[in-house]
């Protein structure tokens, strides 16, 4: 592995040991809004997100939403969050938006069992269906990929339709786990990656990485499935769209799927060009883990976040 791919690992590393970190991250929940943070959540409560995500809709672009936190491990505190994504769907239906939603099973109660995040989860999917509304299960570590599949096949099986999960490029299993799932014609987000994983599980090599989400991708397209294509990487955008021009495949088969506050530029000449584009539209106090996460994984992310954040930006 040369230099640079050894800086980018260490960086990647250090971002995501900053994640765990207790001072760090009381420093940053008492700064970081007023810092620049609030460029990349859509606010701390639903009333901010919804301004936020009725501007990005009468512009055109596609958008979903999740209530940030994670980790719950109080069944109460889990079935709370259950009623929140209720009101939060019931507002997003009241105000006009089609924002559909990303939950996580371990905010969802995974933690208690595959029983409760699963009665849980099937919940909110079975509110969003009479408002006609779409579910997006997040991945979380490799350790939580089998039951989240698992949990995926089950509400599909039982009839749930509008509901879809994600698959991550940097482990080893996700090829196999993508024609796994093919059978029910997947609505699918493609990314790269955001937690540490060891070498074992996961392609320690950016490079390695990158090759396996374009192959992700592509087996996605050419089985009838929906792909998300969830990156801000210039060069694998430019792929997905010679990759799709050149086989005749409809744009109505895929979008491509960016963060708020990232890289809006190319948003918008993605969303001029034709293509649909979905902005990733998070919103709740708890927004560290998540922010970090995201800079993990393309560090260079960081910098730019870095350098939004300073004055006069």
């Amino acid at each position: 592995m040369s230099a640079g791919l050894n800086l980018n690992t260490l960086f990647r590393k250090g971002i995501l040991l900053a994640v765990g970190n207790p001072a760090i991250e009381s420093a940053v929940d008492k700064y970081g809004m007023q810092l620049g943070a609030a460029r990349f959540v859509a606010g701390e409560n639903i009333d901010e997100a919804i301004v936020n995500l009725k501007r990005l809709e009468d512009e055109g672009f596609k958008t979903n939403t999740t209530l940030l936190g994670e980790g719950i491990a109080d069944e109460a505190e889990a079935m709370a969050v259950v009623g929140e994504y209720i009101y939060i769907l019931d507002r997003l239906h009241a105000a006009g938006l089609k924002t559909n939603l990303s939950v996580k099973l371990t905010h969802l109660g995974l933690d208690l069992g595959e029983e409760v995040a699963y009665r849980n989860v099937e919940r909110i999917v079975e509110h969003a269906a009479t408002l006609g509304a779409f579910v997006r299960i997040d991945m979380e570590e490799s350790a939580r990929v089998d039951v989240t599949i698992l949990i995926y096949r089950n509400l599909r099986t039982s009839g749930h339709d509008n509901v879809g999960t994600v698959l991550q490029s940097y482990l080893y299993r996700t090829e196999r786990d993508m024609k796994m799932l093919m059978e029910y014609q997947p609505d699918l987000r493609i990314v790269k990656g955001a937690y540490l994983e060891p070498a074992e599980i996961a392609y320690p090599d950016k490079r390695e990485v990158d090759v396996a989400y374009l192959r992700a991708v592509k087996y996605s397209l050419a089985h009838g499935g929906y792909t998300a294509v969830a990156t801000h990487d210039d060069r694998i955008i430019d792929y997905v769209i010679e990759f799709t021009t050149r086989n005749d495949i409809s744009q109505d088969r895929f979008e491509f799927q960016m963060l708020y506050g990232i890289r809006t530029d190319l948003q918008r000449d993605l969303l001029s060009r034709g293509y649909k584009v979905l902005i990733a539209t998070p919103f709740g106090p708890d927004w560290y883990p998540y922010l970090m996460r995201r800079m993990a994984e393309r560090p260079a992310n960081l910098l730019f976040v870095a350098r939004q954040m300073l004055p006069g930006a």
